[in-house]
């Protein structure tokens, strides 16, 4: 094959891939485009779902209210117009039996004049005897119209103008939730999740974090406050899980729309301290140590159950519960797990004491931390430093000097500083040690 073929058929190779490469894209893009799609109609089926929901129950519960508010008028009505009527009957009554008297009295009356004249005068006085018992003078009293109820309904026009006014107000579609996930970061058996406000015009107050396992279709809350990060844990590795987030206005009651679900998932196994040590009570989870009075007054180590720290991370420690402290009380990293040891203040040790104090390969630096108590977190963060030549071959493996920069925050507050170790290490132990008991500390 001549050169020219060989070149045009080098370019055509070329193109093809170039092509290959270029169909995939846009088959990607078309991907794309189908899950926003899909987005779309699905958010809108779901919103159309919420809303006709939420007004079938906010009319159902309106008639409710006002048939039962309607039925208590009514009755209110009956209350009074019974309550009313009955005296008036009682009058009706005694003026009834009063006619009938009469009308006896009047008949009695106009026979004893039609008599004979042999009768006439026994039946006159028996008459006027009669009469006289009867007290024709004395008639009942009637109420005035005035004095009686005159039944009426006042109707405010004005609550169906406020009613309108409120409904029109109530309710609003949302294109985009307020708030984002902006970034998931796996941490040792949980998942860092960071979130932003994407709208300029809302004001947050509070951010609601939830989350779920991706098989799962129950949300359970993780965080509720004023932070747009928080730390979900006790996550098993390797298992999808879902996360979103919303917020509430300043001033509102309501929660805004949820975030767009974002899937995270963490590849790293849990902190662990190590069990059965003598003066140490562990949790269920063993990510919860607590200095217990077993060993009054000696100190003691305990170590992680693993070396399960990896440069590029950052280890937490939280103090959940303070005892009496003590100069060799320390928290920190270490490349082994030495027993029969009383404090991290030693070599090949990273450690921060309870009074502030840092120590490095058991020296203490000048610089100083805040004090640790009840609420403390410390933080340690590394990263490796490559120093060259550390041997002969240039190759770290081989021995020699290796360098790690450890930054350690406390508070408001962080020292940075190069720890030099006389071997390389993948992974690194971590440790607490408590002469006195009462301290509890949570690592992740």
């Amino acid at each position: 094959m001549s050169i020219e073929a060989e070149a045009l058929l080098q370019e055509a190779k070329e193109s093809i891939e170039a092509a290959q490469n270029y169909r995939s894209e846009l088959q990607q893009r078309l991907h794309g485009l189908s899950q926003a799609r899909k987005q779309v109609r699905g958010s809108a089926s779901q919103t159309r779902d919420a809303l006709q929901r939420h007004f079938q129950e906010l009319q159902t519960a309106v008639s409710r209210l006002l048939t039962e508010r309607l039925s208590a008028l009514l009755q209110e009505v009956d209350n009074i117009e019974l309550d009313s009527v009955s005296p008036l009957d009682d009058c009706q009554k005694l003026i009834e039996h009063g006619v009938s008297t009469a009308d006896e009295l009047l008949r009695e009356g106009e026979a004893a004049i039609r008599c004979g004249i042999n009768e006439k005068e026994d039946k006159l006085g028996s008459f006027t005897k009669k009469a006289l018992q009867i007290q024709l003078d004395s008639l009942p009293e009637v109420p005035a119209l005035v004095d009686v109820p005159c039944l009426s309904a006042q109707l405010d026009d004005s609550l169906l103008h406020m009613f309108r006014t409120h409904v029109a107000r109530h309710g609003s579609v949302a294109s985009h939730p307020p708030v984002q996930i902006e970034e998931l970061v796996e941490r040792p058996g949980g998942v860092l999740v960071r979130w932003c406000k994407v709208d300029d015009d809302f004001t947050p107050q509070d951010y609601r974090l939830q989350y779920r396992r991706g098989n799962s279709s129950q949300y359970e809350d993780a965080y509720i406050g004023k932070d747009t990060e928080f730390l979900v844990l006790h996550l098993d590795p390797h298992i999808d899980h879902l996360f979103r987030v919303c917020a509430r206005g300043e001033g509102r009651t309501e929660w805004s729309p949820w975030s767009i679900p974002q899937t995270g998932y963490t590849t790293l196994a849990p902190h662990e301290w190590l069990p059965g040590v003598d003066g140490y009570i562990l949790s269920s989870r063993k990510n919860i140590a607590m200095r217990n009075d077993s060993s009054p007054g000696l100190g003691g180590v305990l170590y992680s159950n693993s070396a399960s720290y990896f440069c590029g991370q950052t280890l937490t420690f939280k103090i959940t519960a303070a005892g009496q402290t003590d100069k060799r009380d320390s928290l920190g990293v270490c490349a082994d797990s030495r027993p029969a040891t009383d404090s991290l203040q030693r070599d090949q040790a990273v450690c921060i004491s309870t009074n502030g104090a840092v120590f490095v390969n058991g020296k203490e630096m000048t610089n100083q931390l805040p004090a640790i108590t009840v609420g403390s977190s410390v933080t340690f963060d590394m990263e490796v430093v490559n120093l060259f030549p550390v041997s002969n071959n240039n190759n770290p493996s081989d021995g020699g000097n290796f360098k790690l920069r450890v930054t350690i925050g406390s508070g408001n507050r962080e020292v940075v500083f190069d720890w030099l170790l006389d071997q390389v290490v993948d992974s690194l132990f971590f440790g607490c040690s408590f002469t006195h008991p009462g301290w509890k500390v949570l690592v992740f």
